[in-house]
């Protein structure tokens, strides 16, 4: 029965985070703000609110690891499995943007710092409010550099529908209960099957709850690729990645100290900084090719033997 739950919770998570994306840009675009900033912002960040949700939730119940291992999980799943894929499908990646220079190098800041914070075991009120900031300073990056490029794909339909403010009200009310609703039961729901399988939390958050919130990353990618726009999956990815990393995990932790179990999660946390530098390799070398879709399905395999394993 908990699994049903938990199948079902995660899908309310997930549709209520797409609403909420959705009104959010019908909003922005009703005020005519720049499609570059609504890129930047609400999509990058609105396709981590199923993290966000799940680890906030799990942190406010006590479940400190099931948070963590949550955004860990969900990191090296963008990367090693949406990315991979998206370089396998897509016949041709030719970006204009300097991912490199604009994007993925930003990523290297939380991604190393991080695992400096939890040195002692935890991850404090502070450490979290030093996260969250790092976002900030990202999104400020983004909105003074940008010239005429975009990172993130912009519904065209939303541009021609007439905007009604009591309806899209409604459906963003309606958003945030799938989504608060949704990862509350989500984390019930996967705590239980943890224990009736005596399967730890972390493994728990790190593979099954991962794996559920990176669904709209994966999707919104895949969409992507078929249409030709593969470089715009590798700018949500990158974006999403960098919310997960600095917002994630700071609100989590600014709701409460996370305390993190060193001895089983270091494997872990070297291979999201390993799927992290790959990523940015790839991208300052610009190597988007199957070859480096292979290579980065290649580190998930390994990471999910290493997790089942363990």
């Amino acid at each position: 029965m908990d699994f049903v739950i938990f199948v079902i919770s995660m899908a309310a998570l997930i549709w209520g985070a797409e609403v909420i994306i959705k009104e959010s840009e019908r909003i922005a675009l009703h005020y005519n703000i720049s499609e570059f900033i609504i890129g930047a912002t609400l999509v990058a960040l609105g396709t981590s609110l199923p993290e966000m949700a799940a680890s906030i939730s799990a942190s406010f119940k006590g479940q400190s690891e099931m948070a963590v291992a949550n955004v860990i999980g969900s990191n090296i799943m963008n990367i090693a499995m949406v990315l991979g894929l998206v370089f396998l499908i897509a016949t041709k990646i030719a970006p204009d943007r300097d991912l490199f220079g604009k994007d993925s190098a930003w990523l290297l800041f939380p991604v190393i710092i991080f695992p400096l914070m939890v040195m002692d075991g935890s991850l404090s009120r502070v450490d979290g409010f030093l996260l969250f900031a790092m976002m900030g300073a990202y999104v400020l990056f983004l909105i003074q550099s940008h010239g005429e490029e975009e990172i993130a794909e912009i519904d065209e339909e939303l541009k021609k529908e007439p905007f009604r403010w009591g309806r899209t009200l409604g459906f963003l009310v309606a958003g945030f209960v799938l989504v608060v609703g949704g990862a509350d039961f989500a984390i019930e729901s996967a705590a239980n099957i943890a224990k009736s399988f005596g399967i730890s939390e972390w493994i728990i958050g790190l593979l099954l709850i991962a794996f559920g919130t990176s669904l709209p990353e994966l999707v919104v990618s895949i969409k992507a690729a078929r249409k030709g726009k593969a470089d715009m999956s590798i700018g949500n990815i990158i974006g999403s990645n960098m919310a997960n990393t600095s917002v994630v995990l700071g609100s989590a932790a600014m709701t409460k100290p996370l305390s993190i179990n060193l001895a089983t999660s270091s494997f872990d946390i070297l291979l999201m900084i390993g799927v992290t530098l790959m990523l940015v390799f790839i991208t300052a070398n610009r190597l988007y090719s199957k070859a480096s879709g292979v290579m980065l399905l290649i580190l998930l395999a390994i990471f999910l033997q290493n997790s089942f394993t363990a």
